[in-house]
């Protein structure tokens, strides 16, 4: 008897899937992939699919999806609209470093190359913004080729990767084996390497550490403390990754982005090492590029990545380290401590500094978003995750929050508006246990707020706070500063939002003062359905 019995291509894709321990697919439903969705019937009870309503929102929730548990996020669209619509997911996962696979509905290989309705090359289309792109022409290469999926999406510097799949290919049939589960395959550091880090650790007088990137996980965060309170070092965390060091700790002084402390900044500048563990340095993180100087930074520079390509991309460092994170971070809690009384001061000063940034800021208007951050902090339990997308209003989190343990922050370091939102949705669906609560300005929602439905259909109790400041507030700063007197194009009429979300079955309400914000956040938390707070700001707020 034939151990492997004929199936169709859409059989064997979802029979991959789950042998590769996907539980969730994020997706817009399309024809030219039907042969997956009757797959996915009969197996709904181990892979939930969840229907969004924008292709856009699919690909943010795998991307969320793939930063929150480390494994590849899921998304299924359809050709052509579904594909671009879907390829602002791709780009962020690309430029967060996240695990994330595309499947794309493909068009008959009877119509390639006759432009065909929605017929599009997605080699050419993705190619400079996923790490692999490929189609699957043959049923009984399924196995292979999504084998090679996942593994390219975990290797090295993790990222997205786009398969397109033909529609007369997934109704084909073919015998063929499935593959075994993939493995990642981490990068360890050598002792050569490791003896020079730390003899290069030893001999400095102003070190700071500064950790980033994709890859991590609870240990190696947990590794990485350790390896911080041996040798009493100051670490600050590279943009939109706060979460990968407990900023209530005296050793932590700070984010490295946009907006960055002033006195952090130059800290980094004066800095005699900088051991850089995760993160890219790229443009945010090293403030346009100044805070290191190109090609040869004045900084002794130790530079730790998982992708070997990025190693000397930009920065030309003293000691370059190919490693993943998670067996960086135990090899560096197991590295002999090294004499820290050179700089012990320095530690508790910069800690000083971070706190001083965090003091209250007087702003015009009735809501006080630097009081709205105590209550939150004050109220949110440990592990609460918090997602934002892009815009001004993101400043009040980045800036006053106080991340605690490892993946309470989901955030686009691609800078995407819209991405909070979704990932709030994602984060929801896949840890109902946790609180989630999404920070979204108002032209930042609505670029995905017809989510709303999805989280309201799989009863995503997700609180989103709305602040709501009648512009594109970002723009209209950079504006305002290079062209005074002349706004153009910056403006927005907006929504009821309250109403908005009522319409779509949440709970909704309006804040515009601060002493009506306390309240409303508890009746939001206790609602047991999706709840929205518009949080109405001063525009000069």
């Amino acid at each position: 008897m034939n151990p492997f019995p004929p199936r169709h291509g859409g059989q064997i894709l979802v029979d991959a899937l789950l042998g590769h321990g996907v539980d969730h697919i994020f997706a817009v439903p399309g024809e030219s992939y039907l042969a997956v969705l009757d797959a996915l019937h009969d197996v709904q009870e181990n892979l939930r699919l969840i229907v969004c309503r924008q292709e856009g929102g699919a690909a943010n929730m795998a991307e969320a999806y793939g930063k929150l548990t480390g494994r590849p996020g899921i998304c299924f669209v359809t050709r052509g609209p579904g594909a671009t619509n879907a390829s602002i997911g791709v780009h962020t996962a690309f430029q967060d470093s996240t695990p994330m696979i595309l499947f794309i509905g493909q068009v008959g290989s009877d119509c390639v190359e006759r432009e065909a309705v929605q017929e599009i090359d997605y080699r050419r289309m993705f190619g400079p913004m996923a790490k692999w792109v490929a189609q699957i022409d043959r049923a009984d290469r399924i196995p292979e080729l999504v084998s090679q999926a996942f593994h390219r999406a975990t290797s090295g510097r993790p990222g997205p990767v786009v398969l397109a799949l033909p529609e007369d290919m997934l109704e084909a049939t073919a015998t063929v084996a499935d593959a075994p589960r993939y493995q990642p395959v981490p990068a360890h550091p050598g002792a050569a390497d490791l003896a020079s880090l730390r003899q290069r650790l030893a001999a400095a007088q102003r070190p700071l550490v500064i950790v980033g990137g994709s890859g991590w996980n609870g240990e190696a965060c947990a590794a990485l403390r350790q390896f911080i309170e041996a040798n009493d070092l100051p670490v600050a965390c590279a943009f939109r990754f706060q979460d990968l060091f407990d900023n209530r700790h005296p050793n932590y002084c700070g984010d490295v982005g946009i907006g960055i402390n002033p006195r952090l900044a130059q800290r980094i500048r004066e800095a005699d090492l900088l051991l850089v563990i995760g993160a890219r340095l790229g443009e945010m993180t090293t403030s346009g590029y100044t805070l290191l100087e190109v090609p040869r930074p004045r900084q002794q520079l130790i530079h730790i990545h998982a992708g070997a390509e990025e190693l000397g991309r930009v920065y030309a460092a003293d000691l370059m380290i190919n490693a993943s994170m998670a067996p960086m971070a135990a090899t560096l809690a197991n590295l002999p401590p090294v004499d820290a009384a050179a700089w012990h001061a320095t530690v508790a000063a910069a800690r000083a500094d971070y706190e001083a940034h965090q003091r209250r800021v007087a702003v015009p208007g009735t809501l006080d978003m630097w009081a709205v951050m105590q209550t939150l902090s004050a109220r949110l339990p440990e592990d609460a995750i918090l997602t934002n997308g892009a815009g001004n209003y993101a400043t009040w989190l980045h800036r006053y929050y106080r991340y605690p343990v490892f993946r309470t922050q989901l955030a686009p370091t691609s800078g995407a508006m819209g991405y909070g939102v979704p990932a709030a949705i994602a984060a929801k669906i896949v840890q109902p246990q946790r609180t989630v609560v999404c920070f979204a300005g108002d032209g930042c929602f609505l670029m995905n707020g017809q989510e709303l439905a999805t989280a309201v259909q799989y009863n995503a109790a997700v609180v989103f706070l709305v602040i709501n400041n009648g512009m594109y507030g970002t723009i209209r700063m950079h504006q305002e500063r290079r062209y005074p007197g002349r706004v153009c194009g910056t403006t927005l009429t907006n929504p009821d939002f309250a109403a908005y979300a009522r319409a779509f079955g949440a709970v909704g309400e309006t804040v515009s003062r601060t002493e009506d914000f306390a309240p409303a956040l508890e009746r939001a938390l206790a609602a047991g359905r999706p709840a929205l707070l518009e949080l109405q700001l001063d525009p000069q707020a």
